[in-house]
């Protein structure tokens, strides 16, 4: 069965840096594309950032351009998001998501990012 793990959260300053890795399994990682949502407390789950199958196509949120680089290793199955500058307002619990045939959608458990002082 489609498993994804997200790892890579923590606590982080504001203007820190977290990458963020989701390991993907049960599926044939590299024949779909992949994406980054998040989740504050008090407000609905929005898409980050997602990739292309192949990982030559890429696109993200207005709030995150600039500063987030999502990223995929096909050879090991894994998706990443480096996000650097951050910024309270990027506090949230991040999901893995993918998306297969327009139908069957699946998320990871979520990874938590606290962008405190």
């Amino acid at each position: 069965q489609v498993q994804l793990v997200e790892s890579g959260g923590g606590l982080v300053q504001p203007g820190g840096s977290l990458r963020l890795s989701c390991a993907a399994s049960g599926f044939t990682f590299s024949s779909f594309p992949m994406n980054w949502y998040r989740q504050a407390p008090g407000k609905e789950r929005e898409l980050v950032a997602r990739i292309s199958s192949a990982g030559t196509g890429t696109n993200y949120a207005d709030s995150v351009k600039g500063r987030f680089t999502i990223s995929r290793d096909n050879a090991k199955n894994t998706m990443y998001l480096q996000m650097n500058s951050l910024k309270p307002e990027d506090t949230a619990v991040y999901y893995c998501n993918t998306v297969h045939w327009g139908i069957a959608n699946y998320w990871g458990q979520g990874t938590q990012v606290t962008v405190s002082s």
